[in-house]
């Protein structure tokens, strides 16, 4: 391996390690959501409402995050949030009343997904070749779901060895501000490549969102990942389907979860991007493909018998159906190489895109959720489960239709001169 390959992977495993970190502490409530209700005083009302705060000014500051990445750069932008929000999570670990932690969790948005977000997909995009997005994008999810697990556990350990009380919060809060703050350390050290410095040689702003916005494959690839997460905010519903209709016990949910939030993440990831790059050559093309294959899949599933007996084969078919779902989301960034965009405005395209593509959280969990307690029990499942079989049809057209005008005749169209 080269010098310039070795500097280029070394800062992909800097991108890895602050994407796989930096949302830690506006998710602490995965891991310590009794203690913070023991130790904070905070209701699910309260949590609830952080985490919608934390994702009302994420959506809102997408497009702006986008803007910013192609106006001052990757190297500064992706520092700054990671240190950010570090320093954020040392102020949440002096435990502030509810109104300091809707100012704490409105500002991780900012730092999250208005510095940092838009700046990594785009550092990622130019990290890589044409050749090879489907692959960077696949690894860095992959990637992500390996430290978020390494992470996750190791704080969970810190909040155990110290006393799993007050203190153990706070340890386990500082331990996610510092690996923050290291990351972003780390990331001003050795972002500093060439391809950074051309980028950052021709700065734009608002110009390069109106450009953008008028780049019509910007807009379908931006579907192409709404419908993917439409999708993918579905698999949600399996943990309750399977505890419902097949007595899942208690301590296989936990394992199912697991493996369904992270060993898939890390698998999933890098398949797709193998698939999309070497076997379709195309990450549009391997999305069309992947929607397809879904509605079979959810046949198999809806027609497996209830009950204990069939737990295993019911478990494998849904993981089978998660783990496509997983290699979509792997590899759905990679098409904004294909379309051609312009270095100098992948921030704004990427800000649109996340604008678009990321929506489905804000609507989709209550939309599936309201379906089931209208509809209580099989029934409720099996409409959810065949909307999400008609979204992957609609999606398999979607991809298809970017793939057209990637390798068709539209393609010089598809970025405007």
């Amino acid at each position: 391996m080269t010098t310039a390959n070795r500097a280029k992977w070394l800062r992909f495993l800097v991108l890895i390690l602050g994407g796989g970190t930096i949302y830690k502490l506006a998710n602490v409530k995965d891991a310590f959501y009794v203690p913070l209700q023991e130790v904070m005083g905070l209701s699910h009302t309260q949590i609830g409402t952080l985490l919608s705060v934390n994702s009302i000014v994420a959506t809102a500051l997408f497009v702006l995050g986008g803007m910013l990445a192609d106006r001052f750069g990757t190297r500064k932008l992706i520092p700054l949030g990671l240190i950010g929000a570090g320093l954020l999570g040392l102020y949440m670990a002096t435990f502030p009343g509810f109104g300091g932690m809707l100012v704490v969790f409105a500002l991780l948005a900012v730092c999250a997904d208005c510095l940092y977000w838009p700046a990594l997909l785009k550092a990622v995009r130019n990290l890589g070749s044409d050749d090879e997005q489907g692959r960077m994008f696949g690894f860095l999810e992959g990637g992500r779901g390996v430290v978020d697990t390494v992470v996750a556990f190791s704080a969970l350990g810190v909040f155990v060895v110290a006393g799993s009380g007050a203190l153990g919060l706070k340890s386990a809060i500082l331990f996610y501000a510092i690996i923050d703050i290291v990351a972003g350390i780390a990331a001003w050290f050795l972002l500093n490549s060439a391809a950074e410095k051309r980028a950052e040689a021709e700065p734009v702003g608002l110009s390069g969102l109106i450009e953008a916005m008028r780049v019509p494959a910007i807009w379908l690839v931006s579907l192409n990942v709404f419908m993917v997460y439409t999708v993918y905010c579905g698999l949600t519903y399996f943990i309750p389907y399977l505890k419902e209709m097949y007595q899942l016990p208690v301590a296989l949910v936990g394992a199912y979860g697991i493996i369904n939030q992270y060993f898939l993440k890390v698998l999933g990831g890098p398949a797709g991007g193998y698939m999309a790059d070497k076997s379709f050559r195309s990450a549009s093309r391997y999305i069309k493909w992947a929607f397809l294959a879904l509605p079979p899949v959810m046949v198999l599933i809806l027609g497996l018998p209830t009950g204990a007996a069939y737990i295993y084969p019911a478990m494998a078919a849904m993981l089978s159906f998660a783990f496509i779902v997983f290699s979509m989301r792997g590899v759905f960034w990679a098409p904004m190489s294909e379309i051609g965009i312009p270095s100098r405005i992948t921030g704004s395209a990427f800000g649109l895109g996340c604008l678009i593509g990321y929506a489905p959280g804000m609507f989709a969990y209550m939309v599936y959720g309201a379906i089931l307690d209208r509809f209580p029990g099989q029934q409720g499942y099996t409409y959810v489960f065949a909307l999400m079989s008609v979204l992957a049809v609609i999606g398999s057209l979607v991809a298809g239709r970017l793939n057209r005008i990637i390798g068709g005749p539209d393609a010089k169209a598809a970025v405007p001169a």
